[in-house]
């Protein structure tokens, strides 16, 4: 996928949805993956010719794991001019040094979102944009039937009440494949997580199986895709 293509796809999410308003100050979610380093790219380059001017920041919660080598994200921000801010935690050693929780990743994902909003919060942004690709919206609805027995997934722009803060997901057209390639054609500095749980998680699982249900089906994606577009999901209404 070549960046054109990206900022292609991202423009029409963020048109469709209204995600950036002229004035907007967008904390970026840098995970340190291929999804969140396609983002930063992504809003670069959005931020170069689109009509409403907004302001970028960079910001990357550091869960407090030792081999974590931010390095190259900086560098990349440096290259990108854009204000690249680490927010060092020590949830890793909370979730399973003392909790020892058996099932960590809920419980990490809401104090990761709490230090990253409270960061946004600090800097002065209105704005969070998460690295969700189309997979994701479909790996999320699917979970949720699974495990909560209910059709739902996270929506394009979500507000925050608690925070004020508005959290937009600008890649919600790009495909997990078309990030890859991106990731490839580009030499995205990926850093992997060191989180021991990584891969062996219900969102793997989810992942997996619909990839083997994709070949049985050939465009169930697409389809499972298109109804969560047409639901009555609260958000999704353009």
């Amino acid at each position: 996928m070549k960046l054109q293509q990206l900022l292609s796809q991202t423009r029409k999410a963020v048109d469709t949805y209204k995600m950036i308003n002229d004035g907007d100050k967008i904390a970026i979610g840098v995970s340190g993956g291929k999804d969140s380093l396609a983002l930063l790219y992504a809003l670069k380059g959005l931020q170069r010719f689109y009509p409403n001017k907004f302001e970028l920041e960079a910001i990357t919660v550091s869960l407090g794991f030792d081999n974590f080598d931010l390095s190259k994200i900086h560098s990349l921000c440096e290259e990108l001019d854009i204000n690249y801010t680490v927010v060092n935690t020590n949830i890793a050693e909370i979730i399973f040094d003392e909790r020892k929780e058996k099932n960590p990743c809920a419980l990490c994902a809401k104090m990761r979102k709490g230090a990253l909003n409270e960061m946004a919060e600090k800097l002065g942004c209105n704005k969070i944009a998460l690295g969700h690709h189309k997979e994701d919206i479909i790996e999320t609805m699917m979970l949720s039937l699974f495990y909560e027995g209910r059709f739902h997934t996270f929506s394009p722009v979500t507000y925050l009440d608690r925070m004020k803060l508005y959290s937009i997901r600008p890649l919600m057209y790009v495909s997990e494949k078309e990030i890859i390639g991106f990731k490839n054609k580009y030499n995205l500095p990926v850093v992997k997580s060191p989180c021991p749980a990584d891969g062996n998680t219900k969102r793997e699982y989810m992942k997996n199986l619909l990839m083997s249900l994709e070949k049985e089906n050939p465009g169930l994606m697409k389809r499972l895709y298109r109804s969560i577009e047409s639901s009555n999901i609260k958000g999704w209404d353009i």
